[in-house]
């Protein structure tokens, strides 16, 4: 069993972003030298929220991360080219010595797709064939590609990935068919925060199902999810603690059309959020592990939360939950 950190990068406007900065530094020393396995990045342009970019921000945690994966979570792949993302990721992978993991996402914001020029309706086919590029690019071979977005005559990648063929690939699809899609490219599925337990375990489900179709659901593989995180003497004191900042970060998205995550609030406290006692989070955990989950991408940072209330909930998980499950693994 695997647990991370998302390290959610998104600020209010005009706030000091290079103070911010040096916050997640040593929030980043603190998730090390706490135990965990992983911290990931988050990605948006023109955000409603001072979103500095997840490379950049990876590349400046590389020296403090210890031996923890590093990745996105998730890189929306759809807005630039791949010969542009293979080189980047190529280049952390080999900062990192091997420990990048590339989570890509078809995005959804219509202002991104329209400023960058590229068809919002055409996403999901132009990441697919971004990874298929991209792939092709790490080998370290003469590239001709001739596809439906790009087309490459005989080019080579100039930097490859230290993992050899390639970094590990995690796709984020909200949908059933671009979860199946991943299954049959052979990619693993991030499951996303917001959803229901009956419906991120049923689609894990379909997933696998569709990976064994194909011959893809081989040892090794991640089941990755991603869960907001809150850990306190009761799930009262955990609302109290962190629900009011958790909200405000889901109400950022109401501006883009999602106003759900305002009018359904309390149906995503009950069913999505990982918030309460640490009985309450094992038991949580537990319940998405047996169904085949094997990597946990926590967020304990939102809009407005002060850094020590994030530190406070890193390190009580590490203490008084996670080794109930490192015991075992």
């Amino acid at each position: 069993m695997r647990f991370g950190i998302l390290l959610d990068h998104q600020y209010a406007k005009g706030d000091d972003l290079r103070a911010r900065t040096g916050e997640l530094v040593e929030l980043v020393q603190h998730i090390r030298d706490c135990g965990y396995d992983s911290v990931f990045g988050v990605h948006h342009y023109l955000s409603n929220l001072a979103t500095p970019q997840p490379l950049p921000v990876l590349s400046r945690i590389i020296e403090h991360s210890g031996d923890m994966q590093l990745g996105t979570g998730i890189l929306i792949l759809p807005l630039g080219h791949p010969v542009h993302w293979a080189e980047e990721v190529a280049t952390l992978d080999q900062m990192s010595g091997g420990r990048f993991v590339l989570g890509v996402g078809a995005g959804y914001r219509e202002d991104e797709f329209a400023s960058f020029g590229v068809d919002l309706a055409k996403r999901s086919s132009r990441m697919f064939e971004s990874l298929e590029v991209m792939k092709k690019l790490w080998s370290g071979e003469e590239v001709h590609h001739e596809g439906a977005h790009f087309r490459l005559d005989g080019v080579r990648c100039s930097v490859l990935p230290y993992e050899r063929p390639h970094p590990e690939i995690w796709v984020g699809a909200n949908g059933p068919v671009g979860i199946k899609r991943a299954a049959r490219a052979g990619y693993s599925w991030l499951a996303p925060s917001n959803v229901k337990r009956n419906w991120a375990v049923g689609n894990l489900e379909a997933f696998r199902a569709e990976l064994a179709a194909h011959g893809e659901d081989e040892p090794g593989r991640t089941y990755p999810i991603q869960r907001d995180l809150c850990i306190a003497d009761s799930r009262e004191e955990a609302f109290a603690l962190a629900g009011e900042y958790a909200r405000r970060s889901y109400g950022s998205y109401v501006e883009y059309g999602m106003d759900y995550f305002e009018s359904m609030w309390q149906d995503i406290c009950e069913k999505a959020l990982f918030f309460g006692t640490p009985d309450d989070i094992a038991a949580k955990i537990q319940d998405f592990a047996s169904a085949g989950f094997d990597h946990f991408v926590f967020r304990v940072q939102w809009l407005g939360c002060p850094p020590e209330v994030s530190h406070r909930i890193i390190e009580r998980f590490a203490k008084e939950v996670m080794p109930r499950f490192k015991e075992v693994s």
